[in-house]
């Protein structure tokens, strides 16, 4: 009989379920793309439904059900923090005490997800430690039987950072920052003072970096600092310790209240309103802030290589978002070859928790390497015929053959036009990478304003990314490495630069995506389509949403296109433009 491990994220940010059997990812999607609530951190109810239905299974047939946080992990340095900081201690232990309860109605909340008794449920439950999910989820999915590891994000579990070493499917754990000093919170902190007040918002300070001067590097510096162990905040500059951080779920999204303290405004500018004008000093504190944040990851990532001296390193948590760090890695510290998961957030902790048992706790060998990150939902073709008949005379549709579909759509971006692209399974994590995109023509100059008034409606400065041919990356980019998930950042070689303006970000680079033949067969067509067309292997790639979750249903696909200026979308086989002007709604 099959081993079979459902891992969760839940009560946190970016909630999400993952299934693994024997070894092996089956499925994984976010509860935010079924409720279209972004970030959404309750019970991913949804998303085990669809785990279960995709592996042919009911929640009685669970083996293992693996949760990615542990109450009681560390209890001995939440004790020490306890006794010297009374008041954060206990804003910290009653949300602890809450979570860990909702920790022990997990049966009773998949046995009522799940339509199936409480009794029926035989699987064993599993608490584990937020950054061990973090690990799993990366190193033993990886393509390195051996490597350094760093996860590091904002904390999980009082731990802010972990430094470890795997061989084969196990890994030792050297050492740990402990909360309440955490790179992602400092990360946060100047995100909220910059005026960008919601959980996630860190990817536009990123996206506002490149405008600016590191003018305030040195005040920074003041903030945090490196140590022979890790680093260390200065905690004058904030609140958390004193009052712990105040986390609510507001209709299921996770609301973070401000934890800095008037002595940072006083160091680095005056917080700004949501609404008020970015100016050049809110992008050079951007600018200081991604510099100190590179300065510390790159400090201790030469930490871990002292440690365990290797030429692979794997990098989670939150702070392994920061595409701009990552894609310098191999440049800025001993390591050769990066790894970064997609999911490497805490949307990964689903799987990571599920890959924990299967190899930590069970002691099995590794089956499984995540090549790709399409283990989302797909459509049947009676789903997309349906949602286009309910749209009538809206929308025109023809259905194509693969050659002709692809021909249609190279002819529709050359014209300049921005083609919705819905394909096959749904990608998991934060990143479009080729089945739910907006398409667009890199080549021209105009096109990330074309983009931003006619469908996004979103901040000017934040880039678009280059889907690039992996066979061509060296080509066109300055470092020739992959970059699967959308999760590296790479100078674009000057001579390149005025060739695709759409995707160059102002500092020369652009967040690719490296695209395989075999990870992505259509997608890779399409896009050596387009070089064949016009000796350019990459195509501008954005989310196919509009201040949304990514499109999860070809009727969500549908109400994006018609509620917006898109010019056509292709939903599966289906080449669809507007039919009736009248009928088509307006934004």
């Amino acid at each position: 009989m099959p081993t079979v491990i459902l891992g969760i994220n839940a009560f946190h940010g970016d909630s999400s379920a993952a299934l693994v059997v024997d070894g092996a990812l089956v499925a994984a999607v976010e509860e935010e793309r079924f409720n279209r609530v972004k970030h959404w951190a309750g019970f991913p109810a949804e998303a085990i439904r669809y785990c279960l239905a995709t592996g042919g299974l009911t929640a009685r047939d669970l083996d293992h059900v693996a949760v990615s946080f542990n109450p009681r992990a560390n209890w001995q340095v939440k004790a020490a923090f306890a006794f010297r900081n009374a008041l954060s201690a206990r804003a910290y232990i009653w949300q602890r005490v809450q979570r860990t309860g909702k920790k022990a109605s997990l049966r009773q909340l998949l046995a009522t997800a799940t339509g199936v008794a409480v009794k029926d449920i035989r699987a064993t439950f599993h608490g584990v430690e937020h950054h061990q999910a973090h690990v799993a989820s990366g190193f033993p999915v990886s393509p390195f039987r051996e490597a350094a590891i760093l996860s590091v994000d904002g904390m999980g579990d009082f731990v802010s950072t972990m430094f470890a070493g795997g061989y084969d499917q196990s890994w030792r754990v050297y050492d740990k920052v402990y909360y309440p000093h955490s790179i992602g919170l400092l990360y946060s902190a100047v995100t909220m003072l910059l005026g960008f007040p919601h959980y996630g918002d860190e990817y536009k300070v990123m996206g506002l970096a490149p405008y600016g001067k590191p003018r305030y590097l040195d005040a920074l510096r003041q903030v945090i600092r490196p140590t022979p162990r890790g680093f260390e905040l200065n905690l004058q500059y904030f609140r958390h310790h004193r009052e712990g951080i105040r986390l609510g779920w507001d209709g299921g999204a996770p609301v973070v209240a401000p934890f800095f303290s008037k002595k940072l405004e006083e160091l680095i500018g005056p917080a700004r309103a949501p609404a008020e004008k970015v100016t050049a000093h809110h992008q050079d504190v951007a600018a200081s802030l991604q510099v100190v944040t590179e300065e510390i990851v790159f400090h201790l990532l030469t930490l871990l290589h002292r440690r365990h001296p290797s030429d692979n390193v794997v990098v989670v948590g939150g702070v392994a978002m920061n595409s701009v760090a990552n894609g310098k890695i191999t440049e800025c510290t001993p390591f050769r070859h990066a790894f970064i998961p997609a999911g490497a957030a805490d949307n990964g902790g689903s799987f990571g928790a599920a890959f924990y048992v299967w190899h930590t706790v069970l002691g099995r060998p590794r089956r499984f390497e995540l090549r790709h990150g399409f283990w989302g939902p797909a459509p049947i073709e009676s789903e997309i015929v349906a949602a286009l008949k309910a749209e009538g005379a809206r929308v025109q549709a023809e259905k194509l053959s693969r050659a002709a579909l692809i021909e249609r759509t190279i002819d529709s971006i050359c014209r300049g036009e921005v083609v919705g692209w819905f394909q096959g399974r749904m990608e998991f994590g934060a990143r479009a990478l080729g089945n739910r995109s907006l398409l667009a023509d890199p080549r021209r100059t105009d096109m990330r304003d074309i983009i931003n008034l006619k469908i996004k409606f979103r901040e000017k400065f934040r880039p678009f990314a280059p889907s690039i041919l992996e066979e061509h990356v060296g080509a066109w980019f300055e470092r020739d490495e992959p970059s699967p998930f959308m999760e590296k950042v790479f100078k674009i070689r000057p001579e390149k630069r005025d060739a695709i303006p759409a995707v160059t970000h102002v500092d020369g680079t652009g967040r690719l995506q490296s695209v395989g033949l075999k990870s992505n067969p259509l997608y890779w067509d399409l896009i050596e389509a387009f070089r064949r067309r016009t000796g350019v292997p990459i195509l501008l790639n954005t989310s196919l949403n509009e201040n949304e979750p990514i499109v999860h249903t070809p009727s969500q696909a549908l109400s994006c296109f018609l509620r917006t200026r898109m010019d056509v979308l292709v939903l599966g086989s289906h080449f669809i433009t507007r039919g009736d002007d009248r009928a088509i709604e307006q934004h």
